[in-house]
């Protein structure tokens, strides 16, 4: 058994993965294994990957997938890992390389979390996400996908939700007990992009939820089914 999965998924986006990979690969502890999960990209975006990603890559292990999203990829992921502990690196992210080793040692330290997370940029904006709170997560998410979890600790995520899967992980991981740790420093960075994932609104607008904006619509509505699920009343 390795010490730490790093599974990535990917939709489309087979060109930002090369700097995602180089980025793990530079990740100074080298205990790890890699699991790209292709969620049915584009015949073309497959291509891509396949010319110019595996050869090059090629203690990598690449999974071809039908599209069924990236909460389908994620555990069909963990299926096929082995490690202790487990990390969801999406294509668009990279990090500093000690980042694992940083939240590797976080919980070393605390025995008594299951999972560790950090500060991060998105785009030109940094989230400093602050120290574990209970009642805090179950207001509003604050912990990012990528954060290492034990595998012993790790759910699943629901793959009936359009968003919010990484809220719903951390509420469900905390309601069997167990709590998280942050490691206080900005240890890696999203790439924006128009679509996808990483898409984000400026915090006014959350103020104005009748706005006629498709992506606040579906904040909303997401939100209220994680909420309604972890019965959580605002």
């Amino acid at each position: 058994m390795v010490l730490i999965s790093v599974i990535i998924p990917v939709y489309n986006h087979s060109k930002e993965l090369l700097s995602a990979l180089e980025s793990i690969s530079n990740q100074t502890i080298k205990d790890l294994e890699v699991i790209v999960v292709d969620d049915g990209s584009s015949a073309t975006d497959r291509q891509y990957l396949r010319e110019n990603i595996l050869p090059n890559f090629n203690q990598v292990k690449f999974i071809f997938a039908e599209h069924k999203g990236a909460s389908a990829a994620r555990n069909r992921g963990f299926k096929e890992a082995s490690g202790q502990y487990i990390i969801f690196w999406d294509a668009d992210i990279t990090a500093v390389p000690t980042m694992l080793k940083k939240m590797y040692e976080a919980l070393v330290n605390h025995p008594d979390a299951a999972f560790a997370y950090s500060s991060f940029n998105f785009g030109w904006k940094q989230f400093t996400c602050g120290a574990f709170d209970i009642k805090r997560l179950r207001q509003t998410n604050f912990i990012t996908t990528t954060s290492l979890i034990k595998r012993t600790d790790f759910p699943g995520f629901d793959e009936t939700l359009g968003k919010f899967q990484d809220w719903d992980l951390w509420l469900s991981v905390t309601d069997n007990g167990k709590i998280g740790i942050w490691v206080p420093e900005v240890l890696f960075t999203i790439k924006t992009r128009a679509n996808g994932i990483s898409t984000w609104l400026p915090a006014f607008v959350y103020k104005f939820p009748w706005l006629p904006i498709p992506a606040l619509k579906k904040y909303f509505y997401w939100k209220n089914i994680v909420q309604k699920k972890n019965k959580i009343s605002d």
